[in-house]
């Protein structure tokens, strides 16, 4: 994997606790985006970690590299790290699909758990945000007026919330302790109170987490 981050305390200590886990190699570390797509051609990771905000605009860099790492080396897993707490970045990470995308936040960083939890999930292929962001940003939701999460009961919220940190139903039934059948039950209630249609082509789930997050993003 490879290490994207400009402040020289955080791209150490990442690397450092990387260097720790079993079965983790970093293959390179940068330290802005123009160094990172130059190195990351030839590099092929099986995962990138990277600071949201870089130079040389220290805006976005590291959604951008998400965003062009999706079309030309699809494979690679990305965890974008950040301080913010805000919708519209996670909608941007995910508007090319949520397989092999995480956002986390870096206050995170330091939970070994979280951050390796994330990037072998998405070196799965599978999503991951952050669960403060999500519990949140819910929160959030929930008491605002016109909020389509306003229809779930407290039960389908909390299963949103597992969904949108990109949980299988197995996972959610551990976490809730029932059965695989009632946590369908709960997701194909929040479908319907969230007007998703059955399209089989589409993944209803990550389209159910947009929901509330566009919402979200609407409201800052």
């Amino acid at each position: 994997m490879v290490v994207a981050e400009d402040n020289l305390l955080v791209r150490t200590g990442v690397e450092a606790l990387l260097r720790t886990e079993r079965g983790v190699e970093v293959a390179a570390v940068y330290a802005n985006f123009e160094e990172l797509m130059a190195g990351i051609a030839g590099a092929a990771p099986h995962v990138l970690v990277t600071d949201i905000r870089m130079p040389p605009t220290s805006t976005d860099e590291g959604i951008r590299a998400a965003e062009t790492l999706r079309r030309t080396q699809p494979d690679v897993g990305v965890v974008v790290l950040s301080h913010y707490l805000q919708p519209d970045y996670i909608l941007q990470l995910v508007a090319g699909g949520s397989s092999r995308r995480g956002y986390l936040l870096k206050d995170r960083v330091a939970d070994s758990d979280e951050l390796i939890s994330a990037i072998r999930t998405v070196a799965a292929g599978g999503s991951y945000i952050d669960p403060l962001v999500v519990d949140t940003l819910v929160s959030a939701e929930v008491r605002s007026s016109g909020s389509p999460l306003q229809r779930l009961t407290r039960r389908e919220r909390d299963t949103l919330a597992e969904v949108a940190t990109g949980k299988s139903n197995a996972a959610i039934a551990a976490a809730f302790g029932v059965s695989e059948r009632a946590v369908e039950k709960h997701i194909n209630a929040i479908f319907g109170k969230l007007d998703l249609p059955g399209d089989r082509d589409t993944n209803r789930r990550v389209k159910a987490v947009l929901v509330f997050l566009a919402h979200a993003s609407e409201r800052r």
